[in-house]
């Protein structure tokens, strides 16, 4: 039914610009909406579809969805099978909208394909500052494409956010050298920071594989804490948009071994935190998530995000 309201919606023209004569872009997650809103500037009006905390793995398209994306003139979203249950809706309405992939701007060769998710690759580029700026440019060219009349006003606030990417990526660097590389080992809930290990010098471990779709067994729990416990990690972390419980349950049977480990903050995974907060921006969750995890690795009170 959700695709049949799809289809009836996509046979309708997407409204004209606003009134204030703005772009009108529907955006998936917080973090490709922060991307059109700081390439976009004024000239675009962004909504996002997923807010503070949710899960893009398990979001399923609601009907109010369907009318905001059958308006828009231009949809963004990650791509690499991120927004799985939305991948038919988001297909059929590209019959008759421009709808862009940002991750279709990275090669192929750059991206994770870990053999435990099926020969897929991993969506969660954005962990990897290098690799999000690659989709920063792909939603310049998009813009611009959809908004030809601003195309120069795009690349322009394109190139000066990417001069801020860069410095965010020297910045998390510097950081991540300030842990020593053998305690550089980083638990979370879902395997989601393979690219951030990857870049910055972490070897990362989950308890959940690259999607929260399927839930983590008890034999998950028991091997993840055999390993904290053998390598006496000092801290594990908890993801803003996954139940705090799974972790919980690492750090009880960690402790049933004879060794206490701390929960060392929450991190921002699959979305940025609500307004207000430090990771409001793409940006803003970028730099909590390292100060969060190299003040835990390095022995200092742990750090609470705001969902």
């Amino acid at each position: 039914m959700a695709l049949f309201a799809v289809a009836l919606a996509a046979c309708a023209r997407p409204e004209a610009q606003t009134e204030d004569g703005r772009l009108r872009v529907v955006a998936t997650t917080g973090m490709v909406a922060d991307l059109a809103m700081q390439i976009g500037g004024e000239r675009v009006a962004v909504t996002s579809l997923m807010g503070p905390g949710v899960d893009p793995h398990l979001y399923k398209a609601s009907e109010g969805d369907v009318r905001r994306l059958t308006r828009a003139q231009l949809i963004l979203y990650n791509g690499l099978h991120l927004e799985a249950k939305m991948g038919d809706v988001l297909e059929e309405i590209g019959t008759r909208r421009r709808v862009v992939a940002v991750t279709d701007a990275i090669p192929r060769e750059r991206l994770r394909a870990p053999p435990e998710f099926e020969g897929a690759y991993d969506p969660h580029v954005w962990l990897d500052v290098a690799l999000w700026s690659l989709a920063a440019e792909r939603v310049r060219d998009a813009l611009g494409e959809a908004d030809a009349a601003h195309a120069a006003e795009y690349r322009a606030r394109a190139d000066a956010y990417l001069a801020r990417l860069r410095e965010l990526d020297a910045y998390v660097r510097r950081q991540a050298a300030r842990v020593p590389p053998a305690q550089r080992v980083l638990v979370t809930a879902h395997d989601a920071f393979g690219y951030f290990g990857r870049a910055y010098g972490f070897e990362v471990r989950g308890l959940q594989g690259l999607s929260t779709a399927s839930e983590a067994g008890t034999a998950d729990v028991q091997a993840l804490a055999e390993f904290i416990a053998a390598r006496r990690l000092p801290a594990i972390f908890v993801e803003t948009s996954i139940p705090r419980r799974t972790v919980e349950a690492v750090r009880a049977a960690v402790r049933a071994r004879g060794f206490a480990v701390a929960i060392g903050g929450e991190l921002y995974s699959d979305a940025l935190g609500s307004a207000g907060s430090d990771a409001a921006s793409y940006e803003g969750m970028v730099r909590h998530n390292i100060d969060t995890i190299v003040g835990a690795l390095l022995g200092q009170a742990p750090r609470e995000a705001r969902p």
